[in-house]
């Protein structure tokens, strides 16, 4: 077995274990203060925070919040990536050079700064966050989409279709775009981690998602003067569980990758 593999399965068990539905049944916000800042234990197996609060069960709801914010902008992004690199380079000529030209102006910019940009325009909330995460993240895929649509229409059976008389439009939807759908799929499988990164940093710098919903970013944040104090407990698992994501994600994207592209691999990394 391979290390992509191994590290996709350990991390899918964990996100299975970790979001088990009889626990969405439990109230992650009950403040019991006679419980507060105690260390992990039986009772509490990541210990409790400040307010007394069973931080497993606010990181198992913060979990299911990065990832529906992961999942959702990456699906916002890989459209915007796929329509727009689809778009340069079917049409290809002066069309090909400007959107690329302005592919590479906002590459220029930093994800986080341009995130925080758009999301300060915004109530702190999900879909502010979704919207920022999505209009930052398209670039590689549109690049992605662009070069794979490039190669397509040199192959022979577009040239057939065009020479029997297929119309640019059902050449694009007919030919060109089932071609480029495992490649947009996967690159929408390898953006969730990063927009959990995205969406982590953004509340983290309280700019995500309110303070009353449990995020890992919120979560790291308010624990950050538990952690000077010598707690290390409520700041230590939110921030692994970051790194969850990450490990199932990018293990079992990288089979996918060896499956549908194996000897182009890397025209198809993020």
């Amino acid at each position: 077995m391979r290390a992509g593999t191994s590290y996709g399965l350990v991390g899918a068990l964990v996100l299975a274990v970790l979001l088990v539905p009889p626990l969405f049944s439990l109230d992650e916000q009950a403040v019991d203060l006679a419980a507060r800042l105690r260390p992990p234990s039986w009772e509490h197996p990541f210990g409790t925070d400040d307010k007394g609060r069973d931080i497993l069960l606010r990181c198992v709801y913060g979990l299911r919040v990065s990832l529906l914010v992961g999942v959702v902008a990456a699906l916002v992004a890989t459209v915007i990536g796929t329509a727009v690199g689809a778009a340069a380079g079917a049409v290809g000529g002066r069309t090909d050079r400007i959107v690329m030209r302005l592919v590479d102006v906002f590459s220029s910019v930093p994800h986080l700064l341009l995130g925080i940009f758009i999301v300060a325009m915004f109530r702190p909330g999900v879909w502010p966050v979704v919207i920022s995460v999505g209009l930052t993240h398209w670039l590689s895929t549109a690049r992605i989409v662009r070069a794979e649509v490039l190669s397509l229409r040199s192959r022979p059976f577009v040239d057939a279709a065009v020479s029997g008389g297929a119309s640019r439009w059902r050449v694009g939807v007919r030919h060109l775009l089932p071609g480029v759908l495992p490649q947009a799929g996967l690159a929408a499988v390898l953006m969730v981690p990063h927009a959990v990164w995205h969406e982590s940093a953004l509340s983290f710098l309280g700019l995500g998602l309110p303070t009353h919903r449990a995020s890992l970013g919120t979560m790291i944040e308010d624990a950050r003067g538990t952690l000077l104090a010598g707690d290390w407990w409520p700041t230590l698992f939110p921030g692994l569980l970051i790194i969850v994501p990450t490990l199932a994600i990018a293990g079992l994207a990288g089979v996918w990758r060896e499956r549908i592209t194996p000897r182009r691999r890397s025209e198809l990394m993020l």
